[in-house]
Formats: structure tokens, C-alpha cells, sequence
């Protein structure tokens, strides 16, 4: 029988196209996973790709395998997944994931209420990437997280926080770092920081004002950011790229790193932050803390 190791060579040997880039992506030496797959091939006793001077294509029999391996390898993932929730919530635990500050700075009297319902809960905090894929794979290793809403799906819950305005991030060395305040038309035509292709395009698209202008910005950097910190470095490197954040992440930002502006989007649309989790979790600590939000909106008090 072959091994999940094994399965993962081969997805991610399909999806680089050549054994070099496959090996470098996996940190293996390339010899190493050349026999891998050949071992995997002699094992199902078909080959699965066709080798040519410039990499490597599936078969069609690679491509059904193709298919059923990833599954394997999602089913796996989902297993451990589902192991450590049931984990967390057995010793009482939640982790919360996050993108840009940290919930407990970004949101205190959440918390602060939380911690008064629940008192033996200890509570860990994971910073995220930005969202890729499907939502609820995205989350999976996390028990609910906190940001502006990623692509709604089946099966992933979500409870607005705060409803607040987008502010535009830049770089002190901008043209525009000196101004009070923005309107859409000042920045629309300004260079946007690339997100990762692997980035929901909603979600990435809303950050660079896709919404507002019907379309992605005509200038894009050529580094692609996939994390918080990729796209402060970006934002600091010549050309001055920009881009839009919920307005109390954006003052954070400005808070913690002295080189970054964080200027009011006057006409733009707000942002919506939210509670995200899987409807399916298994940790009830996520119903509290849900609750708890729920009940601060309710009441009108600030978050």
C-alpha cells in the first residue's frame, strides 16, 4: 500500500509539471522523489506521468489518481483537524485565528466578556494568512477566526463584529501620506499591492477597491503578499504601493510601525468584521464567544 507521503509527492509533482520544482518546493532531493514516484507507479502498476525533456504531464490514468489522491490527502487533513478541535475542546481551549491585529488589542471588550462567562477558558491566538482556497478549509486549523468577511460558503458561520470604514495604508514616503483624508478618486489609479494568486479574489479585490472600480487596478506590484507582514514590507519598497484596510486595523498598524500612514477612505464602502467559523465545530467555547459578540451588539456597546 502506498503511503500519504507519497500521495503528497505525486500531487505536488502534477501540479509543478517538472521533478526539479516539485523537489525544491518539497525540500527532498530531486533523486529521492524521482523514486518515490517511480515506486508509487510500480505499485499501482501504470504509469502515471510521461516524461519529456522540458518535465513531466499526466497520464490519463495520473489524472483519475490525481483525483483521488488529493481527496486522500483532504481526508487526512480533516482527520487531524477534526483530532485536535476535539483536543481543544476537552481541555477547554480556543484558538482563535486572526489577520492584522491581534483580537484582544483589536477587539478587548469581546474578550473582556468572554473571560467573565468563561473563566476557565484558556484562550490562544494564531496569526492567519490571508484567505486562500476555501473558506473552511482555510479555518479548519483554527476554531473561529476574526477579520473582514472571507467568501461565504455552506457550512461557515459567520457574526459581524463591527461595521467601520476602509482606511488607505501607505507608506510615509507616499505623495499622499501627508493628506487628513481620501476620496476614492484620489487613489483608484495609485499602484495597489499584489495579493498571493492563491488569495480569494473578493476578498483580495475588496482591499484594492475592485468594488468600487468595477475591476483590478490597472498598477499592481510585482511581489505578491500572502501575509500581513509581506504586505507592510511591500508597501515600504519603492514603487509606493497602497491599499485599504478596516479603519481600526489600519490605525494599529500606524501605531505599531512608525514608517506606515494610515489615512481615512471618506466615500468608500465600510467594512463588515466578522466572527468566522465552521458550522460543523465540535468545540462549544465557539457558541460562547459567538454569543458574547452577539450580546455586545445587542446592547449597543463599542467592540
Amino acid at each position: 500500500m502506498f503511503s500519504q507521503g507519497q500521495l503528497r509527492y505525486f500531487v505536488v509533482v502534477s501540479e509543478e509539471g517538472q521533478i526539479t520544482r516539485a523537489a525544491r518546493r518539497l525540500q527532498l532531493a530531486q533523486p529521492a522523489l524521482s523514486q518515490a514516484i517511480a515506486q508509487l507507479e510500480a505499485q499501482l502498476g501504470v504509469e502515471l506521468f510521461v516524461r519529456h525533456p522540458r518535465g513531466v504531464t499526466l497520464t490519463d490514468a495520473g489524472a483519475v489518481f490525481l483525483v483521488k489522491a488529493r481527496a486522500a490527502l483532504a481526508a487526512e487533513a480533516e482527520t487531524a483537524q477534526t483530532a485536535m478541535a476535539l483536543r481543544r475542546a476537552a481541555n477547554a481551549t480556543i484558538t482563535v485565528g486572526f489577520i492584522g491585529p491581534p483580537p484582544a488589542i483589536s477587539v478587548p471588550a469581546l474578550f473582556a466578556a468572554f473571560r467573565e462567562r468563561n473563566a476557565h477558558a484558556e484562550i490562544s491566538f494564531q496569526d492567519l494568512p490571508f484567505p486562500c482556497g476555501a473558506t473552511s478549509s482555510w479555518i479548519a486549523n483554527v476554531d473561529i477566526a476574526l477579520l473582514h468577511q472571507p467568501t461565504p460558503e455552506r457550512g461557515v458561520s459567520m457574526q459581524p463584529v463591527r461595521v467601520e470604514p476602509r482606511a488607505v495604508v501607505l507608506s510615509r514616503a507616499h505623495a499622499l501620506a501627508a493628506s487628513s483624508e481620501l476620496e476614492l478618486a484620489d487613489v483608484l489609479d495609485e499602484p495597489f499591492i499584489s495579493y498571493h494568486p492563491d488569495v480569494q479574489l473578493a476578498w483580495a479585490g475588496f482591499h484594492s477597491l475592485d468594488d468600487h472600480r468595477g475591476g483590478p487596478p490597472t498598477q499592481l506590484t510585482h511581489n505578491y503578499a500572502l501575509t500581513s507582514l509581506q504586505m507592510l514590507g511591500i508597501m515600504s519598497a519603492p514603487p509606493r504601493a497602497i491599499t485599504t484596510l478596516p479603519c481600526l486595523d489600519a490605525k494599529l498598524a500606524q501605531q505599531v510601525l512608525p514608517g506606515i500612514a494610515a489615512i481615512p477612505l471618506r466615500d468608500a464602502e465600510p467594512t463588515k468584521v466578522s466572527l468566522v467559523w465552521r458550522a460543523d465545530t465540535c468545540n462549544p467555547l465557539v457558541a460562547e464567544l459567538v454569543e458574547a459578540a452577539r450580546e455586545l451588539s445587542v446592547n449597543g456597546n463599542e467592540l
